[in-house]
C-alpha cells in the first residue's frame, strides 16, 4: 500500500470527508447527525449522505439547508441481498448500511475520512480534536474514541486481542483500543477498505464495523485512541435500547 505520509503532515486544514447512510429518518437524521456536523467547531470538511432508496422528506430537509458542503445521493432502488432463513433480522443488524457505506466511500474526496450514523450525535469539537490528535500522532492512520453512551462515558475496548485471543507481547497495536463507529476518523487512502455484506455470515468479527477494522488490523494498519467523548450515544425516540436489543 502506497502510505503517502508527507502529503497529509503537510495540511494545516485538511479536508475531510464526513460519511452518513440514512434511510427514511429525516427527522431524527436532521435533529442529531445533521445538526452535530454543521455545528463542528472545524469547518473544512465536505458531508456525503447517502440515501438508501429514501421515500420520506429527507431530500426536501436536506435541500431547505443549502449548505454547499453537503452531497447527498438518494439511491434509486433497494434490492434483496439475502435468503430470508434462520435468524435473519438480527443477521441483517449485523450488516446495518453497509451498502450505502460503501457507495460513500466511493465518492469522498477528503484527506481524512469521518463516519457518523444517522441518528447519532457529535460533540462540537469532534473534528477539531480529531485533526489536532492527527498532528500529534503522525504516525497514526485511524482514529477512534470515547462515547457518551445513555448519560455515561464509555471507553472503546481492546478489541483485537479479544477477537483473536492473542498474547499482547506477540503481536503490535493490540493495546490499541477502538471505539464506536462514531468515532472513526481515518486516512482517506484507506478508503479501499470496504464494509463486507457478509460480515454477518462468519463467527467472529460479525458487525459491519467491527469486522472493517479487523481486516484493517490485519493489513497493519496503525491504531489510536483518543480518551475524550466523541459522539453522544442514546436511543432512538420510543426505544430504550441503543442498536441491538438484548
Amino acid at each position: 500500500r502506497n502510505r503517502n505520509i508527507k502529503k497529509y503532515h503537510n495540511l494545516d486544514e485538511p479536508l475531510i470527508s464526513v460519511t452518513t447512510t440514512t434511510l427514511n429518518r429525516g427527522k431524527i437524521f436532521q435533529e442529531r447527525a445533521l445538526e452535530s456536523v454543521l455545528s463542528q467547531t472545524y469547518k473544512n470538511f465536505e458531508y456525503i449522505i447517502i440515501g438508501d432508496c429514501c421515500t420520506d422528506d429527507t431530500s426536501e430537509r436536506i435541500r431547505k439547508i443549502n449548505d454547499k458542503r453537503i452531497k447527498f445521493f438518494n439511491l434509486p432502488f433497494r434490492k434483496k441481498r439475502y435468503p430470508y432463513k434462520g435468524n435473519y433480522a438480527a443477521n441483517h443488524w449485523f450488516v446495518g448500511s453497509s451498502f450505502g457505506a460503501n457507495k460513500a466511500l466511493e465518492k469522498v474526496s477528503g484527506d481524512w475520512i469521518a463516519r457518523i450514523d444517522d441518528w447519532a450525535i457529535w460533540t462540537k469539537n469532534n473534528l477539531e480534536i480529531m485533526v489536532k490528535k492527527s498532528k500529534e500522532n503522525k504516525e497514526i492512520e485511524f482514529f477512534s474514541g470515547a462515547t457518551l453512551w445513555q448519560n455515561k462515558k464509555k471507553k472503546g475496548y481492546m478489541a483485537f486481542s479479544e477477537y483473536f485471543k492473542l498474547n499482547k507481547e506477540k503481536i503490535k497495536n493490540t493495546d490499541a483500543m477502538i471505539g464506536p463507529t462514531q468515532t472513526f476518523f481515518y486516512r482517506s487512502y484507506l478508503k479501499f477498505f470496504k464494509y463486507s455484506l457478509n460480515c454477518w455470515r462468519k463467527s467472529v468479527n460479525k458487525t459491519q464495523d467491527y469486522d472493517l477494522v479487523t481486516r484493517m488490523f490485519c493489513a497493519g494498519v496503525r491504531f489510536g485512541y483518543v480518551d475524550e467523548v466523541m459522539a453522544i450515544i442514546k436511543p432512538r425516540p420510543g426505544l430504550s435500547w441503543v442498536n441491538a436489543k438484548g
